[in-house]
């Protein structure tokens, strides 16, 4: 069986061929590959945007060969790209990560054109992301512009139009294909909102190698005590801005409290360079920063690499996903399999992954008092941490199982190919 990925973004060993640095993102995929790639009944083909490339080349990896495209919004030319993969792979069966992009669209209507069938992985959905993109942030915020907001013409409203303009080609894509994977209960609503004739599969995704090392499970005796972890905060929807509308709470009955931020700081404004590339949101940032006198109190970590991030998880008292909208985030998955006590907002498909009061606390997504209240619980009781590490880790190995996670895909793969 010749199966094709439609991927966002490559894999590392595709990063290597082409000698540019791995990115830290898209972990769920490194696994189930190498997996896919060993099987004896699947041949795997991997195609992906590139900047680097301007023309169709095929890197050869160990077991996958790859398919860098121009990475360009022009879809004409992404179509003759893609028609042109498709043609090198003659795939039984293409499977589509994402719906965000032009590309996914693109590759519906080739496949469609040709009968082949075609698996659309929904990771999240722009169209009802752009209805939370906000994250009641006030108003005046939101309407603002930086230089560099300016220049680039990408406020927070033009940011959100954005998702609005990307969504039409999502339900366009959703509306066209027969069939869809998912694993939570928001997923299915929407999809099938979207689509009511879609047939949804479910599978959970399987996590990045490192997280089921048991040498890196949360160790109570070796934390940094009422450390908090957040893994990204880059834009509205990730919530950091609530988290630091937290602090002052947390910070009255537990003063020595410290947040670490995965990824690059973008509240700095310190140097000209700095504040030139400063946007709305980082500069917001950094008011809630200053306002509540949190300079030595929050730490961005900077990008981290998957060894990293398990440290960084392993230290930690808690970790937080104030998310205003998510649907299945693997940074929650990454924390509860390593036994991380956890806090998230009840938001999207969050619910599916961590159940509340049993294995970690969720809390209303708008109410950071709430978000305050619950990591407070957790940093005053060992005992009720070491409750939800037990119960959250013996729930994550399940969602996340490499091998039942395998062999339900495959399985979704055969069904979909031997239908008519």
């Amino acid at each position: 069986m010749n199966i094709l990925w439609l991927t966002n973004i490559p894999l590392p060993e595709a990063s290597i061929l082409m000698n540019i640095e791995p990115l830290p993102f898209g972990g769920w995929l490194v696994n189930m590959s190498k997996f896919l790639a060993n099987s004896e009944n699947i041949k795997l083909s991997i195609s992906f945007p590139s900047s680097s490339f301007t023309a169709i080349d095929t890197l050869h990896g160990e077991k996958i060969n790859y398919y860098p495209f121009s990475l360009n919004e022009n879809k004409d030319e992404i179509s003759v790209h893609l028609k042109e993969i498709i043609e090198r792979t003659n795939p039984d069966l293409v499977h589509i990560f994402g719906t965000e992009y032009i590309h996914t669209l693109s590759m519906v209507n080739i496949c469609c054109q040709r009968n082949i069938k075609v698996l659309i992985s929904i990771q999240g959905l722009v169209s009802i992301y752009a209805q939370h993109y906000m994250a009641n942030l006030p108003k005046e915020i939101q309407n603002s512009f930086t230089f560099r907001d300016l220049i680039k013409q990408d406020n927070l409203v033009q940011q959100q139009n954005k998702f609005k303009t990307r969504g039409i080609s999502e339900i366009s894509a959703l509306k066209k294909v027969g069939n869809v994977l998912g694993r939570t209960t928001w997923d299915k609503a929407c999809s099938i909102q979207i689509n009511p004739d879609i047939h949804y599969h479910h599978c959970n995704e399987t996590l990045r190698e490192s997280f089921y090392n048991s040498a890196s499970v949360w160790n109570i005796d070796k934390i940094e005590e009422n450390s908090i972890f957040l893994s990204q905060g880059t834009y509205p929807i990730k919530g950091l801005h609530h988290m630091l509308e937290a602090m002052p709470v947390i910070l009255k009955k537990f003063p020595n409290a410290k947040l670490y931020v995965g990824g690059i700081n973008v509240s700095n404004l310190s140097g000209l360079k700095a504040k030139l590339k400063k946007s709305t949101y980082g500069k917001y940032l950094n008011h809630l920063i200053k306002k509540h006198r949190l300079q030595d109190k929050v730490s961005f970590t900077g990008s981290l690499s998957e060894k990293e991030m398990c440290e960084r998880y392993s230290k930690s008292h808690v970790f937080v996903c104030p998310s205003s909208i998510e649907n299945s985030p693997n940074s929650l998955g990454e924390a509860m399999i390593l036994g991380v006590p956890c806090v998230a907002s009840y938001v999207g498909g969050v619910s599916d992954l961590l159940i509340d009061k049993q294995e970690g606390f969720l809390y209303q997504a708008d109410a950071p008092y709430m978000l305050a209240h619950y990591i407070c619980e957790i940093f005053a009781n060992n005992d009720l941490a070491l409750k939800f590490s037990s119960n959250a880790r013996e729930h994550a190995l399940k969602t996340h199982n490499r091998e039942y996670n395998l062999k339900k895909l495959t399985q979704i793969y055969n069904n979909i190919v031997e239908t008519n």
